[in-house]
């Protein structure tokens, strides 16, 4: 989304900056937003002093005497380092960007208007128990006592848009505004309305055969995370797999093509718009090994979750520490938090680590519903019409009018027509979310932080409702655990993975999966667990219906592969293994490539590469970037015909389930989908693979010149941290300013180094915080985010840890006070 794009705006921001730095106050117009990090500061509200102590990357420990103080300034450290960022995400999660930043980002707001995160998120303020409300509460007050002091300096972004007309004055941070972008994570996170919407325009074209072909089941090869057989689940309830509604929907929805496909694209800009990126390749790792396969004796955990790539970073590193740890004030604990948000997402405590990775169940689903011909708000279900509920919103444009937008929600959820033009006079789709139903998501966050052992750790996950994860545990005692939370809705009948009839109550959610039959191990005897977003468990040895949409296991088998090459490891061994770009796909259908006939010496020399190749995709591998590229061109040249131009992007070359269509592709030489529908010779499997080794070769000398050797994966494999509004503003001297990059990268799809690659092959997602946690000694853990700590731009805090992050070093996670005060280069003291 260019959300600056028209072209009077971008030359007066371009005059305005140019006209800045030739009068000589550039340096003070970009620096009066860095924060005091020194001396001391009044924040009324304390009950007693408070230090916070940064290093040189800027990671603050906070100590305090009680737990108010202790989140109140984390909200003040939060705002001094990322409130632009605190900002916009609050506009995402209240559909509000259109203020600032005009019809361009009109879509998004009705989108997430109509969804109604923030209606949720008001009824769980109105739960808050007495603990959680202090927190937020606490944390609210420290974001105002730094934020609207400090009106005029909060950031040089604000400047921009001011100078441009967007007037703006901060205002006061509330809990609803933390608990709503709970609900922005969970909308990228928790389910896969991809995958449906991408199903049913799969079938318009292609029926379920094509559907099938391009999200095949999950292969019997790969890894699932829970290996022990499940106890049998005595629940009546419990549904086992059967036939879903996929071969029946399209009798209940006939829109145009274009229609479902417009829908998809919106999905699209929304999740690109919330900075988590709709990126087919995103994937993320996490995995604790036992003691018995430790150099130390003790369990190593590791974790590196992927997100969009973004500037700043999505996270925050801090540590909250309570000066005496008891009851009254029990936190101690460092990690990475979400600037917006109180307390540490991913970390560890004195005794337990934990990490997560996205599980990926399905959590949302589709209703084709009936309206009345006499009333458009009311529904039909079971044979009778049922009044919709209404809800009126008022989006404000800058530049122009607002606009009102009827908001009409069945019992199902809200209708997403009346968000878009091009499905106005298309059969009502309602979306049923698991997000939708009030939760407690960051009651269990503050419980995690304080849990001591497994039974209080799992306690604290019965909160965790969405997005539902993959949770690692490892303590000082030595066990090591894995637990699956969240809300995971028991339908009627049918699998959610394909819209479905809203009137007749046949695939109803009837519950939810209750916490303790949800999968879980402790202490397994392989002596470690690996989750990378792949199978949960066996779908035939467990009753409940989890969902069908999971990373394929290329990455889960890697990590398996390397746990069990070395007797013990240590946290450097795991460290490296972080940045592990080895192919396993690649050696299952080079095969397949050493075969091809050659028709001239530079496609012999391309094949003589990728089969001289060693298989990692480093930023300087020749082979990989002539493989990389020739897999993605034969799927494209395969599968494009069939899929249509609005999926071909996600659906062929991208996502490990295009790994796996195209190894069973390979494997059926004969098979009906290597003819081009859309030519009228047949064309067989060689041939396709012989024209997309042409092509991969035109790619590659366009991009990289004609010296084939001169080829390397780093060259087209790039990573460009942009600023997620004015970074993207389409002009060169405000990009400059507030994006880094492009900057070589290895890894790729598919690899533990699970940088994505896009169409043009540069990276929209990667490794979003990389971290090793020793519970033998939390003083050598490690950690390291993307980008760096500071929101500001040209502040030597916005980018230091990029090389760091480059190179797959890390930074010390800094955990005793003695450490901390060591390596501290700036003590604040915030009085009351």
């Amino acid at each position: 989304m260019k959300i600056l794009s028209r072209i009077l705006i971008i030359a007066l921001i371009v005059f305005v900056v140019l006209a800045v730095a030739a009068g000589g106050a550039f340096t003070v117009t970009t620096r009066d937003s860095f924060p005091q990090t020194g001396g001391t500061l009044k924040l009324p509200g304390l009950k007693g002093n408070v230090e916070i102590i940064r290093d040189k990357f800027g990671v603050p420990h906070i100590y305090a005497d009680t737990p108010e103080d202790l989140f109140r300034a984390q909200g003040f450290v939060h705002a001094q380092d990322r409130f632009f960022q605190m900002e916009f995400q609050r506009r995402i999660g209240q559909g509000r960007l259109a203020e600032l930043f005009g019809k361009g980002a009109l879509g998004q707001d009705k989108f997430i208007r109509t969804v109604g995160w923030m209606h949720t998120a008001e009824e769980e303020v109105k739960s808050l128990d007495a603990e959680l409300k202090s927190v937020l509460e606490s944390y609210a007050a420290g974001v105002n006592g730094y934020a609207l002091p400090n009106a005029g300096r909060l950031g040089l972004e604000f400047k921009v848009l001011r100078l441009i007309g967007r007037q703006w004055t901060p205002e006061p941070w509330t809990p609803l505004n933390s608990l709503t972008w709970g609900k922005a994570m969970s909308y990228n996170l928790g389910g896969n309305m991809d995958q449906e919407l991408a199903r049913m325009i799969l079938a318009e074209r292609g029926g379920s055969e094509l559907a099938d072909l391009i999200f095949p089941p999950y292969p019997d090869d790969m890894p699932v995370i829970v290996r022990q057989p499940f106890a049998q689940i005595d629940d009546p309830l419990a549904q086992q797999r059967g036939a879903g509604v996929n071969a029946a929907f399209s009798s209940f929805y006939q829109p145009a093509p274009s229609s479902i496909e417009a829908l998809y694209g919106l999905h699209k800009s929304v999740q690109n718009a919330i900075g988590l990126s709709h990126d087919p390749a995103i994937g993320s790792n996490n995995w604790v090994v036992a003691g018995s396969r430790s150099v130390t004796g003790k369990p190593l955990l590791a974790n590196d979750p992927h997100l969009g790539i973004q500037m700043p970073s999505i996270w925050y590193i801090n540590g909250l520490h309570c000066r005496v740890v008891n009851d009254a004030c029990p936190y101690d604990v460092v990690g990475v938090s979400f600037p917006g948000t109180p307390g540490v997402i991913l970390g560890h405590n004195a005794r337990i680590a934990w990490g997560v990775t996205n599980t990926g169940p399905d959590t949302q689903d589709l209703f084709i519903e009936k309206p009345n011909p006499q009333n458009p708000n009311e529904f039909e279900y079971k044979g009778k019409f049922e009044p919709a509920q209404l809800r009126e919103e008022i989006i404000k444009v800058a530049g122009g009018e607002p606009v009102t937008l009827t908001v009409r929600i069945t019992r199902h959820g809200p209708i997403l027509n009346d968000a878009m033009t091009d499905l106005k006079d298309r059969p009502p789709l309602a979306l049923q979310w698991a997000a939708l139903q009030p939760g407690a998501l960051f009651r269990a966050v503050l419980q995690i932080n304080k849990a001591q052992n497994w039974d209080a750790f799992r306690e604290a996950l019965r909160h965790w409702d969405t997005p539902a994860q993959n949770f690692v545990y490892a303590d000082v005692d030595g066990n090591i655990g894995y637990q699956m939370p969240g809300n995971i809705p028991i339908r009627a009948g049918g699998d959610g993975k394909a819209p479905a009839d809203g009137a007749s109550g046949q695939f109803d959610w009837v519950g939810a999966i209750p916490f303790d039959k949800l999968p879980f191990a402790y202490n397994p005897p392989e002596g470690y667990i690996v989750t990378a977003n792949n199978a949960v468990i066996d779908a035939q040895a467990y009753p409940f219906f989890l969902g069908a949409d999971w990373d394929y296991g290329y990455r889960a088998k890697r990590i398996e592969q390397m746990i069990l090459e070395k007797d013990r490891l240590s946290v450097d061994d795991m460290r490296q293994m972080h940045m592990d770009s080895h192919s396993i796909f690649a050696g299952e259908i080079m095969p397949y490539i050493t075969a091809i006939q050659p028709s001239d010496p530079r496609e012999a020399g391309a094949i003589e590469r990728m089969t001289n190749w060693d298989g990692n995709c480093d930023a300087n591998s020749n082979g990989c970037a002539i493989f990389e590229a020739y897999w993605r061109a034969l799927s494209h040249a395969a599968l494009d015909d069939e899929v249509g131009d609005s999926l071909a992007a996600d659906a062929n070359g991208s996502g490990t389930h295009s790994q796996i269509t195209l190894r069973a592709l390979l494997a059926d030489p004969g098979s009906k989908w290597w003819d081009n529908i859309n030519t009228p010779e047949k064309e067989t499997r060689d041939a396709i693979m012989l024209q997309a080794l042409k092509q991969t070769i035109t790619t590659l000398q366009t991009r990289m010149g004609s010296d084939m050797d001169a080829w390397q994966w780093g060259k087209i494999h790039t990573v460009t941290f942009e600023n997620q509004t004015l970074g993207r503003s389409g002009t060169q001297p405000i990009e400059d300013l507030f994006n880094r990059g492009p900057y070589a990268v290895g890894g790729g799809m598919g690899l533990v180094n699970a940088v994505g690659v896009g169409r043009d092959f540069s990276a929209g997602s990667g490794p979003s915080w990389r971290a090793v946690y020793d519970v033998n000694d939390w003083s050598n853990s490690l950690g390291i985010h993307t980008t760096g700590q500071s929101g500001h731009a040209l502040h030597p805090n916005y980018d230091n840890m990029i090389p760091l992050w480059l190179k797959g070093d890390n930074a010390p996670l800094l955990w005793t006070r003695d450490e901390v005060a060591k390596d501290g280069v700036a003590t604040l003291v915030l009085e009351p």
